[in-house]
């Protein structure tokens, strides 16, 4: 049974690229050839995946008459042979495709050929046709076998998964003697000595590979790697801490980012200075070519267990921060983060301790009753540090529950992960005593994996959300950067990160659901491919759908919206204020080509995702009568925004009214319906149909002029040719006035007290008759008080004082304006 060790992929060999070039032979060197081998013919790649293909038949075969070896190693192996003949055939189809369109192109230029008793072509016709035709012939036979090839591997993959999956279930099943019979213990008596000569066997080969490492052409690399590993034990960690510590202190702005960031540095750091120490020192002991096969794949299997225990003590410890609470990520007490501070470090000593004796159990070929007993250990000391760690958080929580009245509310998912870990302790120890060891080995290395999984979650779950918190804080500098590069409102740029934040949280947590409810025997290749095929397969009626597709069409939509928003704004600032065109005709050619970009963009990432667009036209079609009665409106609005912006009859700017309510300037034409803006700044939404069907009055259709009329009303007794010239003076004097119409002062009517005046003269705009006529009033009051032309005639009244005997008094005229 393999341990999760086996999923952890091996890291950069970057790492490590001077320590190997300092050992590099240039006698290897000089045996790397010239000239690149030429690439093999498509009939090559065929017969040698067919004998691939057929090797793996027979080796299949023989595993399955052959019960009593172990299967899964073998049967991993033909599974990944397998995938291989079935990746290089749809290889091999996916490259022929294109040639097989070019031949028979070809042949559609030469034509049919002629009938019977038609004439016959010309003899170079006829050759080229027979070349053609062999060509083509060969090629589809070519693509038909590789076509087959990839159906016989898929098919031999899904029996062999089969099988590993048999096999898989009745490990599991598989009973054993119980330890606490006596049966247990004298199988583990009889098997010992054998064991125990296997074990020397080995130790003298790791002592021979050690003495052949301290000799004197491999002692200086030796030393090296083992200085350079004891130096990134003792200072690597703390300055690459203290680095993160600067440049977050420097380039992240305050808040939570740094905690989550701080928390991840910490547990990559762990990671990869023991790691790259352990790899320096395989280096070094391997450095002279050491270590034979066997020797040397041990080595490297327990270079990827110290990875993966490095991970998890790194991991753990980062997540508690005992030491410093205020970087602590997990929702525990002072006390609680410090009763666990231990316990990441001896969990992933136990993890490393599970790698080295799988590993040393396969190379030995030790018995049952030890690889049983070692594993029933190891099961029982993995759950056994597991219920330690239940036990401790127990007690913390009933200490902070005796010291404070109110309790903090614990989150739910930590309730599940106590009752799962509970579960798996007590599962593990009754299969122990039962005599299930496959099976509780099997659920204590689940539960180191479940747990490095559900860690490596939450660190970045909180990484994702604080990284998201801070682009949208107003302090930091990201959002008035894109704001200035993208021009994107707030409102948008708050959008687009919120729910990039929360697909990323979402892939997150499914990528973690498929590494932990992944088979597990699988490897993080076969995870990969698992996924891959997965996705691969899934088909929306005709249409194929795979991740790869729908990541291009993605790309291609986003990649072609950004570049229509870019020549919409180039045309708008740079290209079309540079004519003669007035502001309406630029906006409203920005916005047709808005539309048709947005379409073509649709279509193109339609075209991406490999849907054919006839169909398309065919659902349409058929969808056109329920759109015409369900979106009769809608669509009747959509062709008047298009008649309105190619027609014009009203643009963007235009004064219109609509009754006596709507009246106001254009702001926007928009697919649907148009904004107006109303005098008291509020905004109506017209729907387009209404400005095309009813009647609209356009005040600044045309390049209209403004007309300013004044009805001015004075006395009978003025002089009306002098008022006149002071009224025309004060028209000629004002700025805005036009001399073409020139102005007119004209008398109106004429009635018993009074003569009016009508004044007219002609601006150019109608939005500038208010301020114009203001102007004008302003200025003709000031010239008839100057003048002393009053605008109405003095009233007289007679004021009589009655006497005492009511005798009239004289009469005291006076007068009142």
């Amino acid at each position: 049974m393999r341990t999760p060790f086996c999923r952890l992929p091996a890291l950069p060999a970057f790492l490590l690229a001077l320590v190997f070039a300092l050992g590099a032979s240039p006698a290897r060197a000089q045996a790397e050839p010239d000239t690149p081998a030429p690439a093999a013919t498509p009939a090559q790649i065929l017969q040698q995946s067919s004998d691939q293909l057929d090797a793996v038949k027979k080796a299949l075969a023989d595993a399955q008459k052959n019960k009593a070896t172990s299967p899964s190693p073998p049967l991993a192996d033909l599974r990944t042979s397998t995938l291989q003949v079935q990746d290089q055939a749809r290889q091999l189809v996916a490259s022929l495709a294109p040639q097989m369109t070019a031949l028979q192109a070809q042949l559609s230029v030469l034509g049919p050929a002629p009938a019977k008793g038609a004439p016959p072509e010309a003899p170079e016709v006829a050759a080229q046709r027979r070349q053609q035709d062999k060509a083509q012939a060969a090629l589809n036979a070519q693509i038909v076998q590789a076509k087959s090839l990839g159906l016989d591997a898929q098919q031999l993959v899904v029996q062999i998964t089969g099988l590993r999956d048999d096999a898989f279930q009745a490990r599991l099943t598989a009973r054993t003697n119980t330890p606490l019979g006596p049966v247990f213990w004298s199988d583990q008596a009889r098997a010992l000595p054998n064991d125990m000569l296997r074990v020397q066997r080995l130790a003298d080969r790791w002592s021979e590979a050690w003495s052949d490492a301290w000799e004197p052409p491999n002692r200086q690399p030796l030393l090296l790697c083992f200085a350079a590993a004891l130096l990134l034990l003792v200072a690597g960690r703390w300055s690459l801490q203290r680095l993160w510590q600067f440049v977050a202190a420097r380039w992240l702005p305050q808040g939570h980012l740094r905690r989550s960031a701080m928390a991840a540095v910490m547990a990559l750091s762990t990671t990869l200075v023991i790691g790259v120490a352990a790899q320096l020192v395989h280096a070094g002991i391997a450095w002279g070519e050491t270590l034979d096969a066997d020797l040397d794949t041990m080595a490297t299997s327990a270079v990827r267990a110290i990875y993966f225990a490095a991970l998890m003590a790194g991991l753990g410890s980062a997540l508690l921060s005992a030491k410093r609470a205020s970087w602590r990520l997990l929702p525990l007490s002072n006390a609680a983060a410090g009763r666990l501070r231990r316990f990441p470090w001896l969990i992933g000593g136990a993890a490393l301790l599970t790698g080295l004796t799988e590993r040393v159990i396969r190379s030995i070929g030790s018995s049952l009753p030890a690889t049983v007993f070692l594993h029933a250990l190891l099961a029982l000391l993995i759950t056994g540090l597991v219920a330690l760690v239940l036990l401790q958080l127990h007690r913390a929580r009933h200490e902070q529950g005796a010291a404070d009245d109110e309790q903090a509310p614990r989150p739910w998912w930590s309730g599940v992960l106590r009752l799962g870990a509970t579960l798996g302790v007590g599962l593990c120890w009754l299969a122990v005593c039962l005599g299930y060891i496959a099976l509780a080995f099997f659920i204590a290395a689940q539960m180191l994996w479940t747990g490095l999984v559900a860690a490596s979650l939450y660190l970045l779950l909180q990484l994702a959300r604080d990284l998201a918190e801070a682009l949208l804080a107003s302090r930091t500098h990201a959002v008035p950067r894109a704001k200035a590069a993208h021009d994107l409102p707030p409102e948008t740029q708050e959008q687009v990160i919120t729910v990039l934040a929360g697909l990323v949280r979402v892939a997150l947590v499914l990528a973690a659901l498929a590494l932990v409810l992944a088979p597990f025997y699988t490897g993080p290749g076969e995870l990969v491919q698992r996924t891959l095929q997965l996705f691969g397969k899934l088909q929306l009626g005709q249409l194929p759908i795979s991740v790869g597709t729908i990541f291009q069409a993605i790309l291609v939509f986003v990649v072609g919206l950004l570049l229509l928003r870019m020549l919409k704004r180039w045309l708008a600032e740079r290209l079309l204020p540079t004519t003669s065109m007035e502001a309406g005709l630029r906006e409203s050619i920005v916005t047709l080509l808005g539309y048709l970009g947005s379409v073509l963009v649709f279509g193109l990432a339609l075209v991406a995702l490999n849907v054919n667009l006839q169909s398309i036209a065919w659902i349409a079609s058929a969808l056109s009568v329920g759109i015409g009665f369900g979106l009769q409106a809608v669509v009747q609005n959509f062709i008047s925004g298009l008649i309105l912006l190619v027609e014009r009859p009203v643009k963007v700017g235009d004064w219109v009214s609509l009754s006596s309510e709507i009246e106001g300037d254009i702001r926007r034409i928009n697919v649907r319906a148009t904004e107006i803006q109303l005098w008291d700044r509020s905004t109506v939404i017209v729907p387009n149909s209404q400005l095309i069907t009813q009647n609209v009055r356009n005040v600044t259709h045309g390049s209209a002029q403004g007309r300013v009329r004044i009805l001015l009303p004075m006395p009978l007794d003025t002089d009306a040719a002098r008022a006149r010239q002071l009224i025309v003076d004060a028209l000629k004097a004002h700025p805005s006035t036009l001399g073409t119409p020139a102005p007119m002062v004209q008398l109106d009517n004429i009635n018993a007290s009074s003569m009016t005046f009508s004044i007219v003269s002609y601006v150019r705009s109608p939005r500038d008759v208010a301020a114009v006529k203001s102007d004008i009033l302003f200025d003709i009051l000031r010239r008839l008080r100057e003048a002393q032309l009053p605008l109405s005639t003095p009233q007289s009244m007679v004021v009589r004082t009655l006497g005492p005997l009511g005798e009239d008094s004289p009469a005291v005229p006076s007068q009142t304006s």
